[in-house]
């Protein structure tokens, strides 16, 4: 088999409309009917919901508080919009981080969430945190362990990262495969 990566020059938001065309694209190749995106405040969400006309859409929003105490950054406009074109929007602990977060800044250690998260971010930002989503979107119950599915995420806004990814659950999380990269920045 063989299938082209496209490389982005710079990491970010002016890559969301490409990164979405390819996985839209990569999705009818395979017959992949789920996607999974990472979204913020809901801009790239909303996005992926004209993108994805026809397949499951399954958003994974920051936890409420990770910025500040009771703030959740996903907005209520971009959930009524994503929810009424039929998208699932999760808003769980990060698979990397949750209660590690906690032991990092309260003890100033070093956690194997850490690690894991860090060894990623070798391959970019985006790819930790498509490989992230995917889990978390997994431990809810709203991916399959048996089926792929294409993960959306990217560096700081928009998106900038697609993969293809057989799906775990986090306690499974060394038997996750990533299949295909099929875009990210060359950085």
């Amino acid at each position: 088999m063989e299938s082209k990566t496209v490389y982005f020059a710079n990491p970010g938001s002016e890559n969301t409309e490409a990164v979405l065309r390819i996985a839209r694209q990569r999705a009818e190749e395979l017959g992949i009917k789920n996607i999974v995106v990472a979204s913020t405040r809901g801009d790239t969400a909303v996005r992926a919901m004209d993108a994805f006309h026809g397949l499951r859409v399954i958003v994974v929003s920051h936890v409420t508080g990770l910025r500040e105490p009771n703030l959740q950054e996903f907005t209520e406009e971009n959930r009524k919009i994503v929810e009424s074109k039929g998208g699932v929007i999760l808003t769980a602990a990060h698979a990397f981080s949750g209660v590690s977060r906690a032991l990092r800044t309260k003890f100033n250690t070093v956690t194997i969430g850490d690690i894991i998260a860090n060894t990623l971010r070798v391959f970019g930002d985006g790819v930790k945190v498509a490989c992230e989503i995917a889990l978390m979107a997994t431990d809810a119950g709203l991916v399959r362990t048996d089926e792929d599915v294409i993960s959306i995420a990217g560096t700081s806004r928009g998106a900038d990262t697609a993969i293809v990814l057989r799906p775990v659950n986090s306690h499974d999380f060394f038997d996750l495969k990533v299949k295909e990269i099929l875009c990210k920045p060359r950085f």
